[in-house]
């Protein structure tokens, strides 16, 4: 099942038990969707398009929680942390610290980076390795840690 079927199905789902937030939510979802698809590009959704259309949607969740919590608006930023909640729903599972350094360490290993120098050969590929199941800053962290 792909993105749009379950986002349709889910859309139904919460209208049906009645949670505003989820409604909310997931229209926000299938919109970024609807304007993907029809942005005249030619493109299909892919896989990794829908990976990359939602975690820009929880990025900017993210990224509004800090916005309204330096701001002193405790009311906003709950709203939006249950939308990430939700939107966290449809990513893949986040792995922990210590997985995410392992599969470093082990990219490490593979083409040999052993020095801060090695650092643009790392990066780019840790994070498109750990796209969607990892913080991009947690990735440059450990990358960091680990070229020492």
């Amino acid at each position: 099942m792909n993105l749009t079927e379950k986002i349709n199905i889910d859309l139904k789902e919460a209208m049906k038990i009645g949670d505003k937030t989820r409604l909310e939510t997931i229209r926000s979802i299938r919109a970024l969707i609807l304007e993907f698809e029809k942005s005249g590009t030619g493109k299909v959704l892919t896989p990794e398009l829908e990976l990359n259309l939602l975690s820009s949607a929880a990025k900017k969740r993210k990224e509004s929680i800090e916005q309204f919590e330096n701001a002193g608006r405790t009311e906003l930023a709950e709203k939006e942390k249950a939308e990430l909640v939700i939107i966290e729903e449809y990513l893949p599972k986040k792995l922990s610290n210590d997985e995410i350094y392992e599969e470093i360490k082990k990219l490490s290993l593979e083409i040999g980076a052993v020095s801060k120098n090695d650092f643009p050969k790392l990066m780019p590929l840790a994070a498109k390795e750990l796209k969607g199941r990892a913080d991009g800053k947690v990735i440059k962290e450990i990358v960091e840690k680990i070229l020492g």
